[in-house]
C-alpha cells in the first residue's frame, strides 16, 4: 500500500516538474517581466500593469504555476533584474516603501487564482475573487509603507490606494477577457490543460 502512494506521489510530482508545464511557468514569467516594468509615477506609487500580469498569470495557467511565475518575477527583481516600475529591480526596491504591494501580489495571485478557477463559469463571482485579492494586497502593503514611512492611515491610503480603484477595477475586467480568451485558445492548442 505505501509503495503505490509513493509511486502516485512521484507521478503527480513528475506531471508538475514537466518539461509543458515548466516552459508554460517560464514563459508566463516572461510576460510578467515585460509588463511589471510599465508604469505611470502619479506619486509615491505608481500606476503598474504588474497586477494585470498577476492575473493574466493564473487565469491562463493556473492558481500555481502562475503564482510560482510571479514568484519567480519577484526573485528576478530581488537579485537586481530591472524588472520592476520604471525598469527599477534589487533589494532596495523589494524592502522599500512600496515593496509591500510586491510580496503581497503573491497572496493577491493565491486568492484570485482560487475564485478564478473555482468559479470558471461565472465571470462575476471572478471579477469579485479578484478585486478580493487587490483588497488583499492593498492591506498588505498599505501596512508596510505605513510602518516604513512612518505615516498615519490616512495619509497611507490617500497615497497608495484610492488613486488606484478605478485602474484595478479596469485591471480585473482586462484579465478577465484577455485571460478567458488566451486560456481557452492554449487549451485548445494544447499547450495547456484544462
Amino acid at each position: 500500500m505505501d509503495n503505490m502512494k509513493i509511486s502516485r506521489e512521484k507521478s503527480n510530482s513528475s506531471v508538475f516538474f514537466s518539461v509543458k508545464n515548466m516552459t508554460t511557468i517560464a514563459m508566463m514569467t516572461a510576460v510578467i517581466c515585460v509588463l511589471g516594468p510599465f508604469s505611470v509615477p502619479i506619486g509615491r506609487v505608481p500606476i503598474s500593469l504588474l497586477p494585470l500580469a498577476v492575473f493574466l498569470a493564473v487565469y491562463i495557467i493556473g492558481t500555481v504555476r502562475g503564482t510560482i511565475a510571479y514568484s519567480i518575477y519577484l526573485l528576478l527583481g530581488l537579485v537586481g533584474a530591472p524588472v520592476f516600475g520604471g525598469g527599477s529591480g534589487g533589494p532596495s526596491v523589494v524592502f522599500g516603501p512600496t515593496g509591500g504591494y510586491l510580496v503581497s501580489f503573491i497572496f493577491m495571485a493565491l486568492l484570485s487564482g482560487f475564485f478564478i478557477h473555482r468559479f470558471y463559469k461565472n465571470v462575476v463571482i471572478q471579477g469579485i475573487g479578484m478585486f478580493l485579492g487587490i483588497l488583499l494586497a492593498y492591506g498588505c502593503g498599505t501596512i508596510w509603507f505605513m510602518i516604513l514611512m512612518k505615516c498615519n492611515l490616512k495619509v497611507a491610503l490617500t497615497q497608495c490606494v484610492f488613486p488606484f480603484i478605478p485602474f484595478d477595477i479596469v485591471k480585473v475586467i482586462v484579465g478577465i477577457i484577455v485571460g478567458r480568451s488566451v486560456r481557452r485558445r492554449l487549451i485548445a492548442a494544447n499547450v495547456i490543460e484544462d
